[in-house]
């Protein structure tokens, strides 16, 4: 029926416009969204690449070690029981240091270094989480810009996710693919000192203190406990006008650790300045940690520290998962709650609603 039939052309006159869509484009039926399946995982294969020192699938078998999804972390322990049997062939060193030490500029330096000497370094860079997203407010590659360019370096920032020590929980997995990737060396970097870096002593061969210079009131600060760890300190910033100090400073330094345990059995803990800055001291620190290896696997300590770790790993994952099924429990978390509110009330101490928790536990088993 003809709309225009009757009517002289005027505004509302309508012209026959074209038989096609609003565009001109010819429009089949629309497509159904599918979504995409995710890709199968093949655990062998990964291993294989990982073994071939693929860089790409490294980060992916560490993304996968830190996954929290329950399937994932089944194939995380497929992929570590393929990986095990080549593990255990670097030399392990942990480096911490009061903040503003220049930790990241250091392992940059002395990172650049070994991979210059033909050393294959990796480096598990730990940072602070973020309160509010849980990531790396840091974000290490970004600040070792040159050590990340070199082909046989590996540089993986991982938020600490709260853990004591400012290590990531799986860390010392981390450390195994390294191991089995073909890297040498693998430096650690913690968040800073405190006294829970025994946790990153207790999966280290070498352990190293980064200060700064001008130790009077620094030494007075710096607690007993993480010198006692130390296998050797390193006076950073020991360049410009900084030299002279940083001598008097290594001096003290020295002087100090003749009077403490030593920290690894039949090994004297010693200090040196280094400049990351001019790259003087770095070869001093290499030669250090090589003494140090031949002296502790003369000594056969270098095996029974190893083992011990591994021990202390096991336990404490122990731990971890009796503490993950505690409170996985939604009942025993709502008990939890209940005695909460009782204790904050005063009805109850903290220990008869700790006792009451578990003897509520034992009657219903």
């Amino acid at each position: 029926m003809d709309k225009n039939k009757g009517m002289e052309e005027s505004a509302l006159y309508v012209m026959d416009g074209v038989e096609a869509t609003h565009d001109g484009m010819q429009y089949g039926t629309p497509k159904k969204f599918r979504k995409k399946k995710a890709d199968t995982l093949n655990v062998g294969e990964l291993a294989q690449q990982v073994r071939a020192g693929s860089r790409t699938h490294l980060s992916k078998a560490i993304t996968l070690i830190e996954s929290s999804n329950a399937t994932h972390k089944v194939q995380a322990q497929e992929l570590l029981q393929e990986l095990l049997p080549h593990t255990g062939n670097s030399i392990r060193i942990g480096i911490t240091g009061v903040p503003g030490a220049g930790k990241s500029s250091f392992i940059e330096a002395f990172g650049t270094m070994l991979c210059d000497m033909g050393k294959r370094v990796a480096v598990l860079a730990i940072d602070p989480s973020s309160s509010l997203s849980g990531g790396s407010i840091l974000g290490d590659k970004t600040r070792m810009e040159e050590l990340v360019k070199k082909p046989s370096a590996f540089v993986r920032p991982s938020p600490s996710a709260g853990t004591l020590g400012g290590v990531h929980k799986k860390t010392r997995e981390t450390m195994l693919v390294c191991e089995a990737a073909g890297y040498d060396v693998i430096l650690i970097e913690t968040v800073g000192v405190g006294q829970s870096e025994t946790y990153v002593r207790g999966m280290v061969d070498f352990f190293l203190l980064l200060v700064l210079t001008g130790a009077g009131d620094e030494l007075q600060g710096m607690k007993k406990g993480i010198m006692e760890l130390a296998d050797a300190i390193v006076v950073h910033k020991a360049d410009g006008d900084n030299v002279r100090l940083a001598k008097k400073t290594v001096a003290e330094y020295k002087q100090i650790l003749h009077f403490l345990q030593p920290a690894t059995p039949g090994w004297m803990s010693t200090a040196m300045p280094v400049s990351s800055l001019e790259k003087r001291g770095l070869d001093k620190v290499w030669e250090t940690i090589g003494e140090f290896k031949q002296i502790v696997e003369a000594n056969h300590y270098w095996a029974t520290r190893r083992q011990q770790q591994t021990k202390e790993w096991f336990q404490s994952m122990i731990t971890d998962h009796l503490i993950d099924l505690f409170y996985g429990n939604p009942q025993r978390k709502a008990q939890v709650q209940q005695l909460e509110r009782q204790i904050l009330s005063g009805q109850l101490t903290v220990t008869q609603g700790v006792d009451r928790l578990f003897s509520e536990e034992q009657e219903d088993k």
